[in-house]
């Protein structure tokens, strides 16, 4: 009776999914399980009806322990079953299905093979007539589906399809389980058209689906699945035949199916991401936003309800980064590929090797590292994307229905990586990848567009690289038949119009023939009118309508027809959405053509937009080593947009440009260490919160490593969920500069400076002069305390080409007497290096007069003109207490140049700027006023000197003057009670010296200085036992740095292609906190360093304010540096040699 019954309930729950029905039959099961005696010969049919119950209820709510549970109930049936017993192939079969279920979730081969063996044996045991026959085949065949679904050998569905085919001809009609079995060769058929893509397949699949749906009664419990799985039918005939008619069934199909499902069933998580994946595809036709955040929404829901290792969350994991990709693909957000990425490395690292679904997997998130390329044109990403690419393409066997597609993609970023590097093997790579994918493509498929697209576009980039008319034809061919076979309607048709639009203008620019341009023009309009507002690529597309337009002008020179390229490139630059690259090229483009008729106020207004869009480049979400080389090409930006308002009469406007688009990355990073006091008092909570951001994100931009950095795909997730936190707190930090800023008084807030606050926090012992140097004109601003206007300075005899052949000069002067200005690492030859540069010091004893006439053209051409604007009075070397103090903040090839020793040193005329000013540096001028507005007397407990030497370092020449060096200013320290520590070599590590940096507000470093012009983060100290990176000393956060002597060379060298950046390691011990740095431009000598060194220290202690105690004060420090390097130059006499001795020698800060 109690066995009836919960056959009864189990009945029940089977057609109305009422979970308690399943839980009131196991438990009347077990009873009868616990109630019949070991020997009865019914207790292996108790136990199998308890084990079948067990696994439905498993079906409908995923806990594992019911299938183990299963499993062991079936287990002890079989050994109470001895062969020959009756009821053997029952149970076999049912051991077998048990096992074929665990194998699903588990994807153990143990598993498949109990599986193949219980229900092989059933089989076998089944003679033909058996009514139970056809259920018996129907499960090993599913078996061998399954097997097929991670091995993709073709054996396995063929031998599937056999089965459940002659499972489904042995069930008389009107039998209830002919649907189930009629569904489940739908399925196998099915698999085998998404490994072959032969449309007879999905036309049967389909067929047999809607059958066994027509014979399955509302309310069955089973319904759902058989709704989802025609729906994925409808979905690939979709993919492949590209009917809209289609796409819109599967989407109803599988929204039905989620309609029936009830909350909790085992089966909802996998309808929800197939429900997502037809929005997905629907998304990717129409362009329509609502269907990607439904798919979003619809996935991440799916993901939810998934216990964490279960078999399918790969799968989940992946179709949702493809859709969070695809929004990207649209909008442009970056926040939306870095979760992309992070979610698809997540389900690689979850899929075991050998599995079916890890070549698409891979391919996906090739295409995320793709499209993140794109956006910030980081060579490791698409290294990363060639890279897990081609492993897809490897794992994808020759006849594979989706290999095509891995191949296309393959192609486009072997493509995308030849634009940047323009390594020929990469074009050759893409275009045979893209011919392969075309010449396996049907004519009917709908991916043949894409591909055909793919393969012109390789095309016409070997044409733009080597010039054969051929390729452009050959590609206009094959576009013009792109855009042929696209339906109407289709979301991929207005980019393909664009890059039809853009081949005719390249053609263009070969022929000249104006029916090209027209219809390059033509193509272009199409593309903007059918690309939705908002969209990411409409800026491009915008640009590239634009750019033809300048085409035909140029051609014709119609004032109509610069009007429309103006006119585009405006509204490229104003578009809401997209690339900031592609904006800021409109922006750029827009500014530039319109100096040609200048209107002041649109000319200005254009490069308004521009600055602005140049700093949303390098967002916080980049590391700082990929922000630079983000901005790299961007660099004269700021200084063209201050020279033509300069021309213009807006000083003011020029100089907050100058601001605004120089050295932006350290004005990021001193952004992150702004001082919080006045918000605390306003919204203590909110404060705390910025701070907090702004200290994870610092730490993350200095240290976070691309996931290509690891090999192994654990590390590789580690990195990505690294990349996605760093993302989220950029999007975090923006919201919370919004909520700063809605505070009344907080609406600048670390917004960029305006003129009237620079001038409120200027030096009062001198002014700062920005010096301006562009090809239009060089310029100087001069700025004073206490004033409230700038006072402009035109340079009418310096020019950018001077600037440019100074610096040339220079260091063809450098590389003649020995000196290097720029580090290229570690030489063999150790004994040949004789001072602090990592690099080898060549003698040459060579004189001539070429460094004296650089001086003396800076000190006729831009030095001089500005000290007599000034007014400021010669004195002798005697009275420097008496010199103002001079700020230089130059741009572009003048960074280069040894501005404060410009003079004439020969002659009755001589003189230099050392006799009129004590001169310094600054990167920026908001830099100074920062640390003006932030000075202060440090505390006496922090307040101090740390001086180390490093003299014998592996790989590099002994400087052992370095030891007497430190060892007589700690001495003169001692001697005053200044508080001070020294040590020398292997008495201090790396680590150790950046806790006393902590510890003592000033530092001595007397040792080797690497500049890595690669990467500025990896400029570093070198000490005995390592190195001593920037990117450790930025990590800390020195909030009582006051001085830091660095005494090693090429500390202030710079990067020539970051000019305008200020790349150097003074410019970091500055943006790491320390408000005065004394650097070298180039290599300095061992003998002379010490002199420097000691002469600096002795200015300051002979000038100590009295009441100093043990305190160590740096205020005077660039008058020290001024008298030492006096001192020096007045021991040595006149020659080119000399004045390289004491020229290298820099102050930078306050």
């Amino acid at each position: 009776m109690l066995g009836h019954l919960g056959d009864s309930f189990l009945s029940r729950f089977e057609h109305s999914g009422n979970l308690s029905d399943v839980f009131e039959a196991i438990s009347l099961q077990a009873r009868v399980v616990d109630l019949t005696p070991v020997e009865h010969g019914n207790l292996p049919i108790a136990l199998s009806d308890l084990a079948n119950t067990l696994r439905c209820r498993f079906n409908y709510t995923g806990e594992i322990s019911d299938l183990d549970a299963a499993i062991s109930a079936e287990t002890r049936a079989m050994d109470l079953a001895p062969d020959g017993h009756v009821y053997r192939p029952s149970l076999l079969s049912n051991l077998g299905v048990s096992y074929m279920i665990h194998f699903e979730q588990t994807g153990n081969s143990s598993d498949w093979e109990h599986a193949l063996s219980a229900l092989g044996q059933a089989v076998h045991l089944t003679p033909e007539g058996h009514t139970n026959l056809p259920g018996r085949l129907t499960n090993l065949g599913n078996l061998y589906l399954r097997q097929f679904e991670r091995t993709d050998d073709l054996g396995d569905v063929a031998e599937s399809i056999s089965l459940q085919t002659r499972a489904v001809n042995l069930t008389p009609g009107g039998h209830a389980d002919l649907p189930v079995r009629l569904m489940n060769l739908g399925s196998s058929y099915f698999c085998r058209f998404e490994r072959t893509d032969n449309l007879a397949d999905v036309e049967e699949s389909m067929s047999l689906q809607t059958r066994a749906i027509g014979l399955t009664p509302e309310g069955h419990a089973k319904l759902p699945g058989m709704l989802m799985n025609l729906g994925n039918s409808y979905l690939c005939r979709f993919e492949r035949m590209g009917n809209l008619a289609d796409i819109a069934e599967s989407i109803s199909l599988h929204t039905r199916a989620v309609g029936l499902a009830p909350d909790g069933h085992v089966d909802l998580p996998v309808m929800l991401t197939n429900l997502g994946g037809s929005y997905r595809r629907q998304f990717r036709r129409t362009g329509d936003l609502g269907d990607v955040a439904e798919s979003i929404s619809l996935g991440t829901r799916a993901i939810g309800l998934m216990p964490e290792g279960h078999a399918n969350l790969p799968t989940m994991l992946t179709n949702l980064g493809t859709s969070y990709f695809c929004r990207f693909q649209r909008t442009g957000d970056s926040g939306d590929i870095v979760e992309a990425i992070s979610l698809q490395t997540r389900a690689i690292g979850l899929t075991p090797e050998g599995h079916a679904d890890l070549p698409g997997m891979l391919i996906n998130l090739a295409g995320s590292f793709l499209g993140r390329f794109e956006r910030t044109v980081n060579l490791l990403d698409i290294n990363e994307a060639i890279s897990v690419g081609s492993r897809a393409v490897d794992l994808t066997p020759t006849g594979h229905a989706d290999r095509h597609d891995y191949l296309s993609n393959l192609g486009i970023c072997f493509q995308s990586r030849f634009e940047l590097t323009h390594d020929p093997s990469d074009l050759s790579q893409a275009i045979s990848a893209h011919n392969q994918s075309v010449n396996f493509t049907p004519d009917s498929h709908a991916g043949l567009p894409m591909r055909l697209n793919n393969l012109a576009s390789s095309l016409l980039c070997r044409f733009q690289h080597f010039g054969d008319l051929g390729d452009v034809t050959e590609a206009i061919a094959v576009q013009t038949r792109v855009v042929g076979l696209a339906p109407e309607g289709h979301a991929l048709l207005p980019g393909w119009h664009s890059d039809l639009g853009n081949t005719y203008a390249q053609l263009f620019a070969r022929t000249s023939d104006p029916n090209d341009v027209t219809q390059a023009i033509n193509h272009f309009r199409k593309a903007v009118c059918l690309t939705p507002e908002m969209h990411a690529n409409l800026p491009n597309t915008l640009n590239g309508l634009a750019l033809a337009w300048h085409q035909y002008y140029v051609s014709s020179g119609h004032q109509d027809h610069l009007n429309e390229a103006i006119s585009n490139f405006k509204c490229a630059a104003f578009c809401t959405s997209g690339s900031p690259r592609h904006r800021l090229r409109g922006a750029t483009q827009w500014a530039r053509l319109c100096t040609l008729y200048p209107e002041p106020l649109e000319v200005l207004t254009a490069f308004e937009t521009a600055m602005n869009l140049l700093t949303l480049m390098a967002g916080l979400e980049e590391t700082v080593r990929h922000r630079y080389a983000i901005i790299e090409g961007s660099g004269e930006l700021a200084v063209e947009a201050a020279a033509v308002a300069i021309m213009l009469g807006a000083h003011e406007k020029g100089l907050e440009w100058l601001e605004q688009g120089r050295c932006l990355v350290w004005g990021q990073q001193s952004q992150l260490r702004t001082p919080l006091d006045e918000l605390k008092a306003q919204n203590e909570p909110l404060a705390n919160r910025v701070m907090e951001v702004s200290g994870l994100l610092e730490g993350l931009g200095s240290s976070r490593q691309h996931s290509s950095a690891d090999k192994s795909f654990a590390g590789k997730v580690t990195l990505e969920d690294e990349a996605l936190k760093h993302s989220q707190l950029a999007s975090e930090w923006d919201r919370l500069l919004e909520r700063v800023r809605a505070i009344p008084g907080f609406e600048s807030f670390l917004q960029p400076l305006r003129c009237a606050a620079l001038l409120q926090h200027l030096p009062r012992s001198g002014p700062v002069v920005v010096l301006n140097v562009h090809r239009v004109r060089c310029d100087a601003i001069v700025l004073r305390a206490g004033s409230h206007d700038l006072q402009h300075i035109p340079l009418p005899r310096f020019t950018l080409q001077k600037a440019k052949q100074y610096r040339r000069m220079f260091a063809v002067q450098l590389q003649r007497h020995g000196l290097r200005v720029q580090c290229v690492g570690p030489t063999v030859d150790s004994e040949s290096v004789t001072g602090r540069a990592a690099g080898q010091y060549r003698r040459k004893t060579e004189e001539d007069s070429t460094v004296h006439s650089i001086v003396k053209g800076l000190w006729d051409e831009v030095v001089k003109p500005i000290l007599d604007v000034l007014g400021f009075p010669k004195r002798g070397n005697d009275m420097i207490h008496l010199l103002p103090r001079i700020w230089w903040c130059p741009t572009g090839p003048l960074s280069f140049l040894p501005l404060h020793a410009a003079g004439i040193y020969r002659g009755e005329g001589a003189e230099n700027i050392s006799d009129y000013a004590v001169s310094s540096y600054t990167t920026t001028v908001t830099s100074l006023t920062q640390r003006v507005k932030n000075d202060f007397l440090t505390g006496e407990r922090v307040s101090g000197l740390f001086l180390t030497c490093q003299p014998v370092v592996p790989h590099f020449g002994a400087i052992h003057g370095t030891k007497e060096e430190v060892r007589d200013i700690h001495k003169g320290a001692t001697a005053l009670g200044v508080r001070s520590l020294s040590l020398e070599g292997d008495a201090v590590t790396p680590e150790k010296c950046l806790e006393y940096m902590e510890e003592y507000s000033s530092i001595h470093l007397a040792c080797h200085g690497f500049q890595d012009t690669s990467d500025i983060l990896r400029s570093r100290f070198l000490f005995h036992k390592g190195p001593l990176p920037l990117s450790s000393i930025m990590q800390k956060n020195l909030m009582n740095a006051d001085l830091a002597y660095l005494s090693a060379c090429q500390t202030s060298a710079g990067q020539e292609t970051l000019a305008d950046e200020v790349v150097h390691l003074a410019a970091g011990m500055l943006a790491a906190g320390y408000h005065r740095v004394v650097s070298t431009m180039w290599e300095i000598g061992d003998g002379h360093a010490p002199q420097v060194a000691s002469d600096f220290y002795q200015y300051l202690w002979k000038h100590r304010p009295e009441g100093s105690g043990s305190r160590f004060d740096g205020s005077l420090s660039a008058y020290a540096l001024h008298y030492a390097t006096q001192e020096l130059r007045g021991r040595l006499d006149n020659t080119d040699r000399s004045l390289l001795a004491w020229m290298p020698f820099v102050h930078y800060g306050y």
